[in-house]
């Protein structure tokens, strides 16, 4: 009696143990499926070098091309960025005022409750600047006197539409420069680019994904006599569905790698055109590419896209000849 109690109390624990030793097994399979998947497709994808290569270089250029224009508008925003971020209103004395006078006009704006701070520049100063940001330096040493006026470049503490307005009426200023409306065009125009990159990336995502559902459609219909044995052998829609999407994936992991080349060359290849032209305006200015986690993002994408593709691919195939096994 004790010893048929002692095997009831050992059997739940056996029952466990042949459980745990299942899923053990089960998990062993499932991971030397996956592993013999991927190892086979990325042959697979060797296998025809040329025709991968094709496939490859299309995916990656309908890649770069949105990525390229998303990074190009990060750099603008990036450049004008301290432009839109500037609230600085330029005020142009006339020529009469003198420096002492300007002192004065200086001294009452910097009183105003609106205004943050106000920086003289004198016609000396701005004969230097100018000197420096451009090249009809020889022609002002032909003048004999100085042409350029004084300057205040009033900081407000606000947008300062209101406070331009109000400085234009000041007798001691011949002209007032505030660029707040093109500010405001130029993050219009930003924010368009924008839009339209991402309408530019959805339409070429769309194209990715038909390169490479049509790619791998061949490949299946190259091996249609394959996948038929294997269905008839018991093979689930998972086991034939695997090697094509890890395929996919190997094509869109491949792409993105390609795509990100393109733009490091085409980004060796601006640069030096690049830097004199933002220099003429006084500013260093340097491209910046993606970045190691936008890289990632870029590979990841890619790499989810090319499953997709073939994914479906598979899976219309696979609904064609029986119905799909979850």
């Amino acid at each position: 009696m004790s010893a048929n109690k002692s095997d009831i109390r050992h059997k739940p624990a056996a029952a466990a143990r042949i459980s745990e030793g299942g899923v053990l097994k089960r998990l062993r399979a499932w991971r030397e499926q996956h592993a013999y998947s991927l190892v086979s497709s990325l042959g697979r994808f060797f296998q025809r070098p040329f025709a991968t290569l094709l496939t490859v270089g299309v995916m990656a250029v309908a890649i770069a091309l949105p990525l390229g224009l998303g990074l190009g508008l990060a750099n603008i925003e990036r450049f004008s960025g301290s432009v839109r971020e500037s609230r600085e209103i330029g005020l142009f004395l006339k020529v009469e005022v003198d420096a002492a006078a300007a002192q004065r006009l200086a001294d009452e704006l910097r009183a105003r409750p609106d205004v943050a701070g106000v920086v003289i520049k004198t016609p000396e100063q701005g004969l230097a600047e100018f000197r420096q940001m451009s090249d009809l330096a020889g022609a002002l040493d032909v003048l004999e006197d100085n042409p350029l006026p004084t300057v205040l470049v009033v900081q407000p503490r606000d947008e300062g539409v209101a406070l331009a307005a109000a400085l234009k009426s000041r007798p001691e200023v011949d002209l007032v420069q505030h660029d707040a409306v093109w500010r405001q065009r130029l993050s219009a125009w930003l924010a368009f680019g924008a839009r339209l990159m991402w309408v530019i990336a959805a339409l070429l995502g769309l194209g990715v994904l038909l390169v490479v559902g049509n790619t791998v459609r061949l490949d299946i219909g190259a091996r249609r006599e394959e996948i038929g044995i294997l269905q008839q052998l018991g093979a689930t829609d998972g086991f034939v569905r695997r090697p094509f999407v890890y395929l996919g994936a190997w094509y869109g992991l491949a792409s993105g790698v390609l795509a990100l080349a393109v733009l490091l060359v085409a980004g060796w290849a601006l640069q030096p055109r690049l830097s004199p032209l933002i220099a003429s305006y006084g500013n260093q200015f340097h491209l910046d590419g993606p970045g190691w986690l936008g890289a990632l993002a870029v590979l990841a994408g890619a790499t989810a896209i090319g499953w997709l593709g073939a994914w479906l691919a598979t899976g219309h195939h696979l609904r064609q000849t029986r119905p799909t096994q979850i």
